[in-house]
């Protein structure tokens, strides 16, 4: 599977909280399944252009 996160923005944002390492997993497959989602909507829409409504 593509790393569709990047770790260190994550820790950046969560600034205090420690984060382990199988949260960074959990994360990437949710960001995927919300990407798959957005392009379902699109292609439902008869669009090739994923756009923030789709999300």
């Amino acid at each position: 599977m593509a790393n569709l996160i990047v770790q260190s923005a994550v820790k950046e944002q969560l600034d205090q909280m420690n984060v382990s390492a199988d949260f960074y997993d959990s994360l990437d497959d949710e960001v995927a399944d919300l990407l798959a989602d957005a392009a379902r909507r699109a292609e439902d829409n008869d669009r090739k252009t994923v756009q923030s409504r789709d999300l």
